[in-house]
């Protein structure tokens, strides 16, 4: 068993080595990525999306274009108008549909 022991002493200081030789690439990929200077060469990895800030007038220069955007599509639509025979004829229908509505009520009562 003494045998065993010294094997997995072995294995166990291997392993140490590896890890610390892992810390150290990833060490070297983290500063590589950091200076990241697209000389012509691609990375295969993704670094995670910056998030891009505007500033106020950035944002009031959009917001002004959307308005003007949505100021000349309301501008484009005319307005629906009624002519007045038009209303006389709907008054008179409806003022019909109630006076016959009141005589089935009278009726009814």
């Amino acid at each position: 068993m003494p045998n065993l022991s010294h094997i997995v002493d072995q294995l166990q200081s291997q392993r140490k080595q590896v890890q610390s030789e892992l810390g150290r690439l990833d060490a070297a990929i983290t500063a590589l990525r950091g200076s990241n200077t697209n000389n012509g060469s691609s990375t295969t990895a993704v670094a995670s999306p910056r998030r891009r800030t505007l500033s106020a007038a950035g944002r009031r220069a959009i917001s002004l274009a959307q308005k003007a955007r949505w100021a000349n599509r309301a501008a484009t639509k005319p307005k629906r108008v009624m002519s007045a025979a038009a209303r006389r004829k709907i008054a008179i229908a409806q003022k019909a549909r109630w006076a016959a509505w009141k005589a089935k009520q009278k009726k009814a009562a």
